[in-house]
């Protein structure tokens, strides 16, 4: 392998380190990887194509995370910037904070996301502008920071009071949020109505 290609591989390899092993085909394009070299990574089985533009490294080891690293890298824009950020039960599952099994993954993105292809029957969407205020990281994917994500589930009404109130415990606990966050939180009066009867000390 001459200079340019081991440069080029070393490239993709960075990219695809920080993502779990899985990158996309523009990132891939921009590291120096033309669309035949592309086919030919895969045909020959260093690439595994994991759906239309998402690549895996077929050496890279598996990451539990991965999964969620994928659905991530679906949602990207036309600039390759991916749009989703997961949310609401989901989000909930990641930092522990209940008990709560979501089956599918819920996930927020703007009011105009659009994808030509159907939405995966695994995804839940969630339409909303948030903030990067409310967005955290964990292990290189995103999702809502904790009072975030309890004001959605809160709003979304869906959820169990018993597992709400467990998430809202555990992140108090844990240092995630305060209760004066929660008093303070801006939402809407239908939520901050539900909110109030949830938060410990003012149920009465």
């Amino acid at each position: 392998m001459n200079r340019s290609e081991r440069e080029t591989a070393e490239e993709i390899f960075r990219t695809a380190d920080l993502q779990h092993g899985l990158f996309t085909a523009k990132q891939a394009k921009a590291a120096g990887y033309s669309e035949q070299a592309q086919h030919y990574n895969a045909k020959v089985g260093n690439w595994i194509r994991e759906s239309r533009g998402i690549y895996r490294l077929a050496r890279y080891p598996r990451s539990e995370w991965a999964g969620l690293v994928h659905w991530q890298l679906w949602s990207r824009n036309r600039l390759d910037v991916p749009q989703g950020v997961f949310s609401h039960e989901t989000a909930l599952s990641l930092y522990e904070l209940s008990d709560v099994l979501p089956a599918r993954l819920h996930m927020t993105v703007p009011p105009g996301f659009d994808r030509m292809a159907e939405i995966p029957p695994v995804l839940i969407l969630h339409r909303a502008r948030l903030t990067e205020e409310e967005i955290g990281t964990i292990e290189g994917v995103r999702l809502t920071r904790p009072l975030r994500t309890i004001l959605d589930v809160v709003s979304e009404g869906t959820l169990s009071p018993d597992l709400i109130d467990q998430a809202i415990r555990e992140a108090v606990k844990r240092g995630l949020i305060s209760i004066e966050d929660l008093r303070r939180a801006k939402t809407s009066r239908r939520v901050a109505r539900r909110l109030k009867r949830m938060i410990p000390g003012d149920a009465a």
